[in-house]
């Protein structure tokens, strides 16, 4: 049987799960961490000894999962891009059929966001472009014929944030595969046993449809000394590294060609042109998506003045809690702590026990008592709050005042720290939206919508999980794992 996805199948499915968690929002509780059962892997992964062996693709150290990762690249080479299209089209299904035991096992390992969303965001993984994104460029003219194509590396390392481990995973995989990679993981520790159930289960359908062994690969028990010996490994030809500054700033210093998905803070800007209403329901999905976990997603608010009153309205209209100042107040000391740097000056540490919790545990370290279902908090504060400057990946979001529209995409641009990861606005002017853009610069640039429509939920484009905004490469996809290979003939094929 055929693994091949038929892509308006796979839209109209993205569509259908996009419209559920869009109208499941505030319609019933949220699953919490605590009240989740821990859930056992899938029947036909559950390993009768230990996860690692032959095939499996789960190793202890770096150098025997470096040596078979090089082995599996070498034997996807002998069989060619059939072989890459199959392998792309198994980490679809796979991902797919086991959305809700791999979304639910992930949620109970992290205890971080929701599990209607992590099951969501692997329901999603086929709209990560595969091998027919790779197309060759020719010439033709009087000197012969030029043809440039995407090569693969060779072994590509990749490190995964505790925020979408088996999400990214799966998305990576599809990437360095389709353009002809293998790939090795080092998750973060929080994740580990989530992304070791998914490359078991890969590995073993890889084997079982192309012969190809240990073509994805992961360390057991990840640590900082397994990251830097991937740095550091012969045998790795590629890093790829999606988390926060400290480990795209090692990965850079490596030596090795380095895509790094570096730390972002968007803010979204609100004037006077938009519906409030729609505005409000698209910036509390993009927001409370997955707890607002995402990197792309509404981290602080700017809106107008003159009519910020009616968008607070139609947020708590469209389910979000407001919190009053004092309120506001009491969670910031609980979800910063500020620390002296290096220079004596004060700065606000994230407290990471918060990040990714629901919207109800935030508001009761605030002293409030919400519906478990809500899905965001919001309160206003200053432009210089810590709410406002600190990439805070909890449900809860600043609203700031401004007069001006150029006062807004000021702040903006002040709030995002020249991450140029992405941004927001709601705006029918054509003039207001080209000036945020030019002054923001970032990566991803939505208008009208939720964040999440940039990465083509329920928007144009194609997914992926890793966007390269420290190294330039943008949203990733199987041409950001290649090489460019250019061959000439000369003097022959000149047909005219």
């Amino acid at each position: 049987m055929s693994l091949q996805l038929d892509e308006n199948l796979v839209r109209s499915i993205v569509s259908e799960v996009v419209r559920n968690i869009r109208s499941a929002t505030g319609a019933a509780p949220a699953a919490s961490a605590a009240a989740v059962a821990p859930a056992a892997p899938p029947a036909p992964f559950i390993a009768s000894g230990a996860l690692s062996g032959p095939r499996h693709g789960v190793f202890q150290d770096v150098p025997a999962a470096a040596a078979a990762a090089r082995k599996g690249f070498e034997q996807l080479r002998a069989k060619g891009v059939a072989a890459r299209r199959q392998v792309v089209d198994i980490i679809k299904k796979l991902a797919t059929a086991n959305a809700e035991t791999w979304g639910r096992f992930e949620f109970e390992e992290t205890k971080i966001g929701r599990l209607e969303h992590k099951i969501a965001k692997l329901q999603i993984v086929p709209l990560v472009p595969g091998v027919e994104w790779l197309r060759p460029y020719a010439l033709s003219g009087d000197h012969g014929l030029m043809h440039e194509e995407y090569t693969p590396f060779g072994v590509v390392a990749a490190i995964l944030p505790v925020t979408h481990s088996v999400p990214t995973l799966s998305g990576n995989i599809i990437n360095a595969i389709a353009a002809g990679n293998s790939i090795l993981f080092n998750p973060h520790p929080g994740g580990a046993r989530s992304a070791a159930l998914a490359v078991r289960a890969y590995n073993e359908a890889i084997h079982a449809a192309t012969g190809i062994e240990n073509l994805v690969c992961t360390i057991e028990k990840p640590t900082l000394e397994s990251f830097d010996a991937l740095c550091k490994s012969p045998l790795v030809n590629l890093l790829v590294v999606t988390g926060g500054p400290g480990v795209v700033n090692a990965a850079m210093k490596s030596g090795k060609r380095a895509i790094c998905a570096g730390p972002g803070n968007p803010p979204v800007l609100v004037d006077d042109t938009v519906c409030a209403d729609k505005a409000a329901k698209d910036i509390i999905y993009g927001c409370g998506f997955d707890n607002n976990l995402l990197c792309i997603g509404e981290k602080q608010l700017f809106v107008l003045d003159r009519v910020a009153n009616a968008l607070v309205r139609s947020l708590e209209k469209a389910g979000a809690v407001r919190l009053l100042p004092a309120q506001t107040e009491k969670l910031a000391r609980e979800a910063f702590t500020m620390k002296p740097d290096a220079a004596g000056c004060s700065h606000p540490v994230l407290n990471r026990e918060l990040v990714g919790k629901d919207a109800a545990a935030l508001a009761a370290r605030a002293g409030l008592s919400i519906p478990p279902a809500t899905p965001i908090l919001i309160g206003e504060t200053d432009p210089d709050h810590p709410f406002v400057l600190e990439e805070q990946m909890m449900p809860m979001l600043p609203i700031v005042r401004v007069k001006t529209v150029e006062e807004g995409i000021a702040l903006a641009k002040k709030s995002e720290h020249g991450y140029k990861h992405s941004s927001i606005i709601h705006s029918l002017n054509v003039d207001r939206m080209t000036e945020m853009a030019r002054e923001m610069d970032t990566t991803l640039f939505v208008k009208n919508g939720p964040s999440t429509t940039g990465l083509g939920l329920d928007g144009e484009g194609y997914l992926s999980y890793s966007i390269a905004t420290t190294t330039g490469e943008g949203i990733t996809n199987p041409q950001t794992f290649t090489r460019t290979r250019r061959c000439v003939l000369v003097d022959a094929l000149k047909i005219y």
